[in-house]
């Protein structure tokens, strides 16, 4: 690996469900991503380096950037378009600027998975105030995910949309941990769960301790 970058988060994402695209549309700060487009969301640490990513990306590929995040610490990038070849040869761009390959990437570990089931009325309030997604209505199931590194919970929230009928109420795929909320019937975030658990845990990197 490079001795200036840290490779974090390296997720390619085939196809956008419909709810987790309109959501990165609501807080994008870049271009508008479409549904079934594909998208590819890279983090590195130190933060400012996102730039030379966006920069390497950018230059050698036909993406649209939807979100780039600075922070001291991490950076965060994400770029989509209906040309998944043009997705992966973004990705591929990024590793071989910095000539390190996609197993350089930290392994996504879940740090807390919980459900709240028959959510009370003044709770999916609080919820609904924060989240830039559907809301949650009093009596459903809440689900709540936390993932490091940040930028997992993109995969996760599209994840289990592709294998349940939930709710995409919030994800934050930036920072030191990722979150992200889902509401629904207990037996679809069950399901919705189970497909968190599965994609997560079966994607190869660097031990994450």
């Amino acid at each position: 690996m490079a001795d200036n970058i840290e490779l974090r988060t390296y997720t390619v994402i085939d196809s956008l469900q419909p709810q987790t695209a309109a959501f990165v549309a609501t807080v994008a700060g870049g271009y508008l991503p479409l549904e079934n487009q594909s998208a590819l969301l890279v983090e590195v640490a130190p933060g400012m380096s996102i730039n030379r990513v966006t920069d390497t990306v950018l230059k050698n590929t036909d993406v649209t950037p939807g979100m780039q995040v600075v922070e001291r610490a991490f950076g965060m990038l994400e770029v989509h378009s209906a040309d998944k070849g043009q997705i992966e040869a973004a990705g591929e761009a990024v590793l071989d600027f910095y000539d390190i390959t996609k197993e350089d990437r930290l392994k996504p570990k879940i740090r807390n998975a919980q459900m709240i089931t028959g959510i009370a009325g003044h709770h999916a309030m609080v919820v609904n105030r924060m989240r830039h997604g559907d809301m949650i209505a009093e009596g459903e199931t809440l689900y709540l995910l936390e993932v490091h590194p940040a930028g997992y919970a993109l995969l996760a929230a599209n994840e289990a949309e592709k294998h349940a009928t939930i709710k995409v109420l919030e994800f934050r795929a930036f920072g030191a941990f990722g979150r992200v909320w889902l509401g629904g019937d207990e037996e679809n975030i069950a399901e919705a769960d189970k497909a968190v658990h599965a994609v997560l845990e079966n994607l190869g990197g660097r031990a994450n301790d």
